[in-house]
Parts: C-alpha cells; sequence; structure tokens
C-alpha cells in the first residue's frame, strides 16, 4: 500500500508539472470571454423591415445575433447569462477584427461599425470595455478576464522605462563617484609630491652645508678661524 501511494504521488506530480508547463507555454492567459453588458443604438439601416436583426460578428467568426435589441434610443442591459452569450471570446492578447451589424434583405449586410477588438481594451479591475460610436451605438462589453491581458500590457512599458530609468541613475552615480575618487587621489598625489619635494630641498640644503664644512677643512680655514 505504501508503494501504490508513493507511485500514486509521484505520477500526480508529474502530471500536475506538465500540466503548469504547458499552461505557461501555450500563450500565456486562458481564454477569456467577453459578453455584452449593454447596447444602445441610433439608427437602423433596414427600411423593410419592422424590427432590425442585429448582430455582432468577429472575422471568421460565427453571428450572435441580439434578438431584443430592436427599437433605436433604448438602452438594453444584460446579465451574461442570455442563451446568446457570450460574444466572442480571446485566446491570446491578439486583437480580433470585429463589429455590429444589421441583416438586409436584399442587399449586403449593413455595418454599425468595424473596429480592432483587443484583450487590453478592458480596464481593470471591473474588466469593462466601451464603444462608442456617436452616429450608429453606445455599448458596453464585460470580460473580467481580459483585465490580465490588459495589466500585462500596460504594465510592460512602465517597467522599461523604470529600468532605463534605473540604468540611468547608476550611470550617474558611478560617474560622480569615479570623479570623486579621481579628485582625491589628485589631491592626495599633489599633497605628496609637494611633501617628497620639501624633503628633497630640505636634503640638498643639509648636503650644501655639509659640502662647506669639508671645503674649509680641506683649506684649513677652520683652525684659523
Amino acid at each position: 500500500m505504501p508503494i501504490r501511494c508513493t507511485l500514486n504521488f509521484r505520477v500526480s506530480t508529474v502530471f500536475l508539472l506538465v500540466s503548469t508547463f504547458l499552461s505557461c507555454h501555450s500563450g500565456g492567459v486562458e481564454s477569456a470571454v467577453v459578453t455584452l453588458d449593454s447596447i444602445v443604438i441610433y439608427k437602423t439601416h433596414e427600411w423593410l423591415a419592422s424590427e432590425p436583426t442585429v448582430y455582432f460578428q468577429c472575422q471568421g467568426g460565427n453571428k450572435t445575433k441580439l434578438p431584443d435589441v430592436q427599437k433605436e434610443h433604448v438602452l438594453y442591459s444584460f446579465n451574461g447569462e442570455e442563451s446568446w452569450q457570450p460574444l466572442t471570446e480571446f485566446e491570446s492578447k491578439k486583437c480580433k477584427r470585429c463589429g455590429f451589424y444589421e441583416e438586409d434583405s436584399i442587399k449586403s449586410d449593413d455595418v454599425f461599425e468595424e473596429w480592432e477588438f483587443c484583450p487590453s481594451d478592458f480596464t481593470a479591475p471591473a474588466g469593462k470595455y466601451v464603444r462608442f460610436n456617436a452616429e450608429e451605438f453606445n455599448a458596453t462589453f464585460l470580460c473580467l478576464q481580459c483585465t490580465a491581458y490588459s495589466n500585462v500590457t500596460s504594465s510592460s512599458f512602465p517597467s522599461y522605462d523604470g529600468e532605463k530609468g534605473m540604468h540611468s541613475a547608476v550611470i550617474i552615480v558611478i560617474s560622480v563617484v569615479a570623479s570623486t575618487v579621481l579628485i582625491l587621489g589628485m589631491v592626495v598625489g599633489y599633497k605628496y609630491w609637494q611633501q617628497k619635494r620639501r624633503e628633497q630641498d630640505q636634503a640638498r640644503f643639509l648636503k650644501l652645508f655639509e659640502d662647506g664644512d669639508d671645503i674649509e677643512d680641506e683649506l684649513g680655514l677652520s683652525e684659523v678661524i
């Protein structure tokens, strides 16, 4: 029994490590679900239909029809649990080309607006993003998981600037210290040179006296005196 427990523990540990490694290298944050929190449309484009069919779609994705959105200048609010939710999902921090459209029975569907829809658009902590078009609509999106991408994006540049500023500060400090050490070294060296020069002058002066005494001894002047 202890051997089987140890084996199961090792297998579980290996599985946990592999799962952690895959999650860390699969693009970072898990998929982020985007829901529609509210929307107001300012006009409709289909003249023949009494009730417009408004939908949301990202390039390469499925249509998400908004069955309740039928009248202009009416605020439609949602709780994220409707049958047609969510609108889309982000698998990474890469943006999508998305938009609001209205089905047209005669020609191609009408476009309220298309734009680059990005996870970094959502702000913490509420995880909301407002898309406003003065002539078409005002929509609020909700994505709590997207704030992880937003934090990474928004913090990457300040950290770079902080590192750059710190690097500059270190260079300045090193330059000041090096200059101070150089000046002190020059002062100490000059003082040492002055001291050695005085010692040499004193030694030379004493040697002159000694040489003068030797000359007097040779000439016998000291005895005469």
